[in-house]
């Protein structure tokens, strides 16, 4: 993409209720109201009631590409979809949303990338329209929302079975596309980050459950890289 084009990571942070107790950063104290009108130091005080809430820090990392022949405007934002991004009545989900609306509003692009079975749908096109077209046999979906053609998502419904595909970014209308290997990028965060040494393969896929093909793939898969 250079010199033209540059890729920014960037990151939004927000902080989420805990629903598994893992970072308790936050207690909320009710107390009684003190009688008198004065405030002093290490005096004894009315017990409270504690009421004990635990937060989680979320950071979010998206990539935007950016046009240095138009003064660094934004023509691209690509999204990698989060746990709290799909899951219902969450600050995650809820800003995820509103970032989204305000993307397909406007002149930029919008590449969304669900590696993600589980959780609500989330991304832009109409889920009953992709349910039409493709079934439901899909377990990752890939979305490619192009500022110059709104009405055509560029789809790549994805089995476990797949190999991950190299997809087109969209860049300045007129100027193209730049590609993007997927499955390069996902082995290669598999072998920075040690997964064949610390997932135990010997224990069954994480919820919602395969089908029992996909199932029975997987065993045959694991079993012949002698994981299983």
């Amino acid at each position: 993409m250079r010199p033209r084009y540059v890729a920014r990571l960037e990151e939004h942070v927000y902080v989420e209720e805990s629903r598994r107790g893992i970072l308790p950063d936050v207690a909320i104290l009710r107390t009684k109201q003190p009688t008198g009108a004065t405030a002093t130091l290490n005096t004894p005080y009315d017990p409270p009631q504690v009421l004990h809430v635990e937060e989680e820090l979320h950071t979010e990392v998206y990539v935007q590409i950016l046009d240095r022949e138009q003064g660094l405007r934004l023509v691209t934002v690509i999204e990698v979809l989060s746990p709290t991004n799909k899951e219902l009545n969450t600050k995650g989900r809820e800003l995820y949303l509103r970032k989204q609306g305000e993307i397909l509003k406007s002149d930029v692009h919008l590449v969304e990338i669900d590696l993600l079975r589980g959780g609500e749908y989330t991304l832009a096109p109409p889920r009953a329209k992709v349910l039409e077209r493709f079934g439901d046999r899909w377990h990752y979906l890939i979305s490619i929302s192009r500022a110059d053609d709104p009405h055509n998502f560029w789809l790549y419904p994805l089995t476990v079975r797949d190999r991950l595909p190299t997809i087109p970014i969209p860049l300045a209308i007129g100027d193209g596309f730049a590609s993007l290997e997927l499955q390069s990028i996902v082995n290669q965060c598999y072998e920075d980050g040690a997964y064949e040494a610390t997932l135990d393969y010997r224990e069954p896929p994480p919820p919602p459950p395969f089908a029992e093909e996909d199932l029975a793939w997987i065993d045959m898969l694991l079993q012949a890289h002698g994981l299983r």
